[in-house]
Order: C-alpha cells, then sequence, then structure tokens
C-alpha cells in the first residue's frame, strides 16, 4: 500500500491531471492533443508528473508537520489555515514548473492556459488532501473511542474490585464470630461451620470474575443461611422457596447475599422471614421478607451492604435490573429482578 501511494498514484494523479487540462484545452481551441507530435506531449506529460512527484512529497511533510502541531481534534481555525498553505504550495508549484512548460509549447502562454493550469489541479490536490485528512481525523476519533472505552472498562472493574473488598470483610467478621462462639460450646458444630466458611470462601475468592450458574448462586446461599442459623434464634420461622426452573441461567455472584444478611440482621417481632426465588419471562424475581421489632429503630433501606449491592447492580446490569425495598406495617420487604443470561453448553 505506501508502495503504491508511494510510486503509483502520483503517476496517476499526474496523467489525470494533464489529460483533464488537455481536454478543455482542446474544447476551447478545437485540437486533439493526441495529434500533436508526440515528443511534446511527452515533455508535456513529463513535466506533469514530476510536478505530481513533488506535490505528494510536500503534502506528505505538511500532513506530519500539521499532526504533530495541530494534534489528532480538528479546531476550524487550524483547518482553515491547513487548506490555505496547501492552497499556496500548491499554486506556487504549478507556476513554477508547468507554466513555464506550456509558455514554451503550441502558441505559448494564453490566459485561458493560466487559468486551468491554477485552477484544475489545485482543485484535485485539494481533494487529495481532504481524504488523507478526513482519514486521519476518522483513525484518531476511533483510537480515542477505544482507549476511552478502555479506561471506562478499567475504571469500572477497579471499582467493582473495590465493592467486593468492601463487602468481604463485613461477612468474615460474622462468620469468624459465629465461630469464636462455638469454639466453648460444641467444638464439633465448630468444625462443621468451619467447612461451610471455607466453602463460602472458596466461592467469593474464585467465581468473581464471571457470571455462574444461578443453581451455584442458591448453593452458595444456602451455606450462608446455614451459618445464619447458627446464631438465630430458635424462634426464628424460616421459609425458603426457590423455583426449579432456576437451574442453569447464568448470574453474577454474589447478588443475592447482601438482601439475606440483610434480613437475618433485622428479623424479629414475629421472627419470621420468607425468601422466595423464581424464574419470571427470562428474570430472576428474588424477594425477601421478615419480620420486625416495633421497638426497634426501623430496618435501614440503605447503609454499605445495600448501597454496594446497588452499585454493583449499576455496574453490573445497567438498564437489566430493578431492585425495591419498602417498609410494610410490621414487616420489610426486598424485591430484585435480573435479566439472566442463558448458559451456554
Amino acid at each position: 500500500m505506501k508502495f503504491f501511494s508511494k510510486y503509483i498514484l502520483p503517476v496517476l494523479f499526474g496523467l489525470i491531471i494533464y489529460t483533464t487540462i488537455r481536454l478543455m484545452n482542446d474544447t476551447v481551441s478545437g485540437t486533439l492533443f493526441w495529434k500533436r507530435v508526440w515528443y511534446t506531449n511527452a515533455i508535456e506529460i513529463t513535466t506533469v508528473i514530476f510536478t505530481s512527484y513533488l506535490t505528494f512529497y510536500l503534502l506528505g511533510r505538511l500532513l506530519n508537520w500539521f499532526n504533530r502541531k495541530n494534534g489528532p481534534t480538528p479546531v476550524p481555525k487550524s483547518i482553515f489555515s491547513e487548506f490555505g498553505i496547501v492552497l499556496l504550495v500548491c499554486l506556487v508549484l504549478n507556476n513554477a514548473l508547468i507554466t513555464p512548460m506550456v509558455a514554451l509549447t503550441d502558441n505559448g502562454l494564453q490566459w485561458s492556459d493560466l487559468v486551468m493550469i491554477n485552477i484544475l489541479p489545485t482543485l484535485y490536490i485539494l481533494l487529495v488532501f481532504t481524504i488523507y485528512r478526513s482519514r486521519y481525523y476518522l483513525k484518531a476519533y476511533v483510537n480515542n473511542k477505544l482507549l476511552l472505552e478502555k479506561i471506562t472498562t478499567d475504571k469500572l472493574e477497579t471499582e467493582l474490585k473495590f465493592l467486593k473488598a468492601q463487602y468481604h470483610p463485613h461477612f468474615l467478621f460474622n462468620a469468624l464470630n459465629t465461630i469464636y462462639f462455638q469454639m466453648d460450646e460444641n467444638t464439633e458444630a465448630a468444625k462443621k461451620t468451619v467447612e461451610q466458611f471455607s466453602a463460602l470462601l472458596r466461592y467469593q475468592l474464585y467465581d468473581q470474575q464471571q457470571t455462574v450458574p444461578v443453581s451455584r448462586e442458591f448453593e452458595y446461599m444456602d451455606h450462608f443461611i446455614q451459618l445464619q442459623r447458627i446464631r438465630a434464634s430458635d424462634k426464628l420461622n424460616l421459609e425458603v422457596r426457590i423455583d426449579p426452573a432456576l437451574t442453569n441461567q447464568e448470574i453474577y455472584p454474589l447478588l443475592l447475599l447482601p438482601l439475606v444478611e440483610n434480613a437475618f440482621k433485622y428479623v424479629g417481632g414475629a421472627y419470621h422471614l420468607q425468601i422466595c426465588a423464581k424464574e419470571k419471562e427470562g428474570h430472576l424475581q428474588f424477594t425477601v421478607k421478615n419480620s420486625t421489632l416495633a421497638s426497634l429503630p426501623p430496618q435501614k433501606e440503605s447503609g454499605i451492604g445495600l448501597e454496594n449491592l446497588r452499585r454493583r447492580l449499576a455496574l453490573l446490569y445497567p438498564n437489566q435490573h430493578e431492585l425495591k425495598t419498602t417498609k410494610q406495617g410490621d414487616e420489610f420487604h426486598a424485591s430484585l429482578l435480573v435479566k439472566l443470561k442463558p448458559h451456554e453448553n
């Protein structure tokens, strides 16, 4: 491609300019240039091609200079100045090389010759310059868009990692606190809790970067529930309903747990806690309801857990999720609706 633009294109460009000028001149004068003496045409063609080579060489140098000076972002003032410089260079070359050649051939230099020599090649050169400059600006625009997308992606990944790191210490504190109290009361139960805790950690540490089958998310949630039941009151009435249709659909991990954890944290009163998950038109509808004590401070609808969840949902499921938290009488309701991704075999 470089060979063509450097050696072949100037020749074709020169031939086009020469043919256009001669055809227009012959139309005015009524002559036929191909019937002239051959060496006259040869001199003219050679001169025009040489001028074309020199023009393309200077045009390339000017383009490099414009790129360094004005950068990849077009500014009206710089665009006009660039066209002015190219126009001036074109006129100087045409009048320095082609005009003397025309004056020494045929019947000398006519006003019509001078007009065509300055207008036609200049229009062609400005057209070529416009194409080259537009291609440069388009390439710069695409590169800037790709760079911006990369920066945005890196920023989102960094933010997601921060949100996960913010969530993990909160969970670790609760789980370790449970094991601590079990050690004095029931060593075997503590060992079992450690096993469940290890399973939870493996899921958190190794399954964070991509979506996972929704069944694995429920399995993780079940381990967490078992840990929480150890700490919960014997009066706790827990109801868990999982739709059998939810199996291999894909979901990002650790989105359901904040709602379950929040419910265990604030459950009181009748000590009723209900967890329900079902498939609804390609979405996961996950609801958590828990009773509360009227005498206690109202359950928070925001906080590090839920705010963390809202931010992660905004990053992972933009315009593909809905999270609602409401207080209805002595019950707190949390509902999450996210789009499921079909399982890829």
